[in-house]
């Protein structure tokens, strides 16, 4: 047996040959007003104060997801609410709602870099976007651009001027406060292909309805959005890319329900028309999943 090892076997370890009472007074010797050890712990203080507020971002996202589906829930609506004015004017009252979590997102990053946060906050911007682009098509069936959703992200807010001693301050001074959030071109572009699915649903509720000429102008719509994003194809972002597919697939379930109102309108009973294309387009669903 090697005079290394004890009488178990055991290699012994070599912080043992030291006594426990020197490697005690070892710790307590330790500086703690030295420069490296105060460098350390601002270090810990600034990446704990970047995690709180990455949470806290997290958080507000989830937020801001939420009552943006809610609002998007409430639009769908329309297709069958007689009073559509009234559903217009409540979801504006959501989306405002909705506004001030961004706001209070934009007021997380003052002073600091958007891009290290991006990921904390994207969700929820995408989710907005595709809730804010819904409401403007019902509005002016068009679509809105980023520079119209970055306009709605500017917030201000008035600040009164602390009082001093002397003459020439005026206690009714105020002074504006600025915030803004600018949504990035790839969540821009995410919401907007987020934004076909939300399309296609209301094509099919309206064909229930009886409404047959929102479906066409619909097909004509998102054949612009695709023959947009064929144009980025492979090039842009990951994400991007992705959608594409989904955004196919929505084109096509609109092509069809256009299909079988021009060619069968005549045949099928418009209460029967809804579950003829939602049968179709779950046979879409699945010759695709095969292919």
């Amino acid at each position: 047996m090697s005079s290394k090892e004890g009488s178990g076997g055991f290699r012994k370890r070599k912080h043992d040959n030291f006594p426990h009472g020197q490697r005690k007074d070892e710790k307590d010797s330790v500086n703690s007003s030295s420069s490296l050890m105060v460098s350390f712990k601002s270090f810990q203080l600034e990446l704990d104060t970047r995690h709180d507020k990455y949470e806290r971002l997290v958080k507000l996202s989830r937020d801001i997801t939420i009552e943006s589906k809610r609002t998007i829930f409430l639009l769908h609506r329309i297709t069958s609410d007689p009073n559509g004015e009234e559903i217009l004017n409540e979801s504006e009252a959501k989306l405002e709602a909705v506004r001030q979590k961004i706001k209070q997102v934009a007021q997380e990053l003052i002073g600091e870099d958007m891009h290290q946060f991006h990921r904390a906050i994207s969700p929820g911007l995408q989710e907005y976007v595709e809730a804010v682009s819904f409401q403007y098509f019902i509005k002016t069936r068009s679509l809105i651009s980023v520079k119209e959703i970055n306009k709605q992200l500017i917030f201000t807010m008035e600040d009164k001027e602390e009082e001093t001693n002397t003459p020439s301050s005026n206690p009714h001074d105020k002074q504006l406060c600025t915030w803004s959030l600018k949504v990035t071109p790839v969540d821009y572009l995410l919401g907007v292909a987020d934004l076909t699915g939300e399309l296609m649903r209301m094509c099919i509720n309206s064909v229930g309805n009886g409404d047959i000429d929102t479906p066409f102008e619909l097909s004509q719509f998102l054949r612009q959005i695709y023959d947009g994003f064929s144009y980025i194809g492979n090039t842009g972002p990951y994400e991007v890319s992705k959608k594409l597919y989904t955004l196919k697939q929505s084109l096509a379930k609109v092509e069809n329900a256009c299909y079988t109102l021009k060619v069968r309108g005549s045949e099928i009973p418009k209460h029967m028309l809804a579950d003829v294309f939602s049968t179709k387009a779950e046979m879409i669903d699945r010759e695709e999943g095969l292919s």
